[in-house]
């Protein structure tokens, strides 16, 4: 499959022609609709019901339209920051960041390294740990912002803070009211889990942690999302476990409450690559290690 078969077939299904589709791509029709029969045959499935009155997508065809937009907008920002760099001569330094540490020293860290160079664009991109490692080896972040450990000879890795876990319950839930909650207590209670995916992640990290205490959990929903598992928790679908950072969400219909065990804790972590030793990176560590209230410790094996 090539970007033009998904160009023409956007263009095909958005005008509902192959006439007018031919028109706004500026080719003949006859190349166009056997680029559109031979995209078919590629995938294996047809995209349009042709009739002699009306030409309309099929089931599938509307699911590719509207997933394949997402891919070309994406790829249309992509080229547009790339002339935007190409013309203006800019270094592009890229950071990838779990969503939960938005809610501490982060957002202040971004602000000013978007600040700190006029020669410097700063891209986020938003992904677990474990992409960020492989994001990080392709070149495509210079930086990633996580909580989970993970081995990788090609990557460096730093813990900047380490911040407390707070079980999030619901509003009028029993264990609302109470200052502290024993991991035995709270390991009865049905469990919203977070993330699903990709594994290992944040919620394997948790399963870990109530594990080596002894107990398993009753999980009875996954989301991808903090924010979703947030709202679930209100909903009364079960509790979940957080960074106490995330309670500058104040909302009114969760509550948290410390949870009395060791360890029940989670790390900040920087991870970079070994080999990079640009000023603009060494300037980004030292911010984020300020702004996190420390140095940092180095994981280096």
């Amino acid at each position: 499959m090539q970007l033009r078969h998904l160009r023409y077939f956007q263009a095909v299904a958005e005008e509902g022609s192959f006439t007018r589709a031919a028109a706004r791509l500026h080719i003949a029709q006859p190349p166009l609709s056997r680029q559109i029969r031979q995209f078919e045959e590629e995938l294996g499935v047809v995209l349009f019901e042709r009739t002699t009155r009306a030409l309309r997508l099929t089931e599938a065809g509307r699911f590719l339209l509207e997933q394949s937009r997402l891919l070309t907008a994406r790829l249309d920002e992509v080229l547009e920051g790339t002339r935007r760099l190409g013309q203006t001569q800019r270094r592009w330094f890229g950071i990838g960041f779990v969503p939960s540490t938005l809610y501490g020293f982060v957002p202040e860290l971004i602000r000013q390294l978007r600040s700190a160079d006029p020669q410097v664009e700063v891209g986020l991109m938003e992904m677990t740990t474990l992409p960020q490692l492989e994001a990080l080896k392709a070149g495509r972040i210079d930086l990633g912002i996580g909580r989970i450990l993970l081995d990788d000879p090609a990557i460096e890795r730093r813990v900047l803070m380490t911040e407390p876990l707070m079980a999030a319950v619901p509003l009028h839930h029993p264990l609302a009211g109470m200052g502290s909650v024993s991991v035995e207590r709270l390991a009865r209670e049905p469990f919203v889990l977070y993330p699903a995916r990709p594994r290992p992640n944040f919620a394997d990290h948790v399963l870990g942690l109530f594990r080596a205490a002894g107990y398993s959990l009753q999980v009875v929903q996954e989301a991808n999302e903090l924010q979703t598992a947030i709202g679930l928790v209100a909903a009364g679908l079960g509790v979940s476990v957080v960074p106490a950072s995330v309670q500058r969400l104040q909302r009114q219909d969760v509550v948290h409450v410390r949870i009395e065990g060791d360890g029940f804790v989670s790390p900040v972590i920087v991870s970079y690559r070994k080999d990079d030793g640009s000023e603009f990176l060494l300037r980004a560590l030292g911010l984020a290690g300020e702004l996190a209230g420390g140095g940092g410790k180095s994981l280096s094996s």
